[in-house]
């Protein structure tokens, strides 16, 4: 069964940086689109970035030139790294698989989730 474990949350300062990473099992990992989600409290959970099989990227208009997705098949791990946080990048944040990533739909699995903390 597919397995999403993520790590690399915490409690920054604004202004400072983290690195989330998910490690994938469970499934061919190279051929699946990837991405993370995020849900704050009181608000729907969203798309922050998303990164296809063939390593096309696509972000958040919130997020877009602070945070990077990547990707490395060969560990079957996803990353995001997130720079010049804002508290109002508080939120869980969530590995997934497959659709809603680069392209519509919902994704089909999820990680436990990581919280992220941006105090002011």
């Amino acid at each position: 069964q597919v397995q999403l474990v993520e790590s690399g949350g915490g409690l920054v300062q604004a202004g400072g940086s983290l690195r989330l990473s998910c490690a994938a099992s469970g499934m061919i990992f190279r051929i699946n689109d990837m991405g993370w989600y995020r849900q704050a409290p009181g608000k729907q959970r969203e798309l922050v970035a998303g990164v296809s099989s063939g390593g096309r990227t696509n972000y958040a208009d919130s997020v877009k030139g602070r945070f990077t997705i990547s990707r490395d098949n060969a560990n079957n791990t996803v990353y995001l790294q997130m720079n010049s946080l804002k508290p109002e990048d508080t939120a869980v944040y969530y590995c997934v698989v497959g659709r809603g990533t680069v392209g519509p739909g919902t994704p089909g699995y999820w990680g436990q989730g990581t919280q992220v903390t941006v105090s002011s």
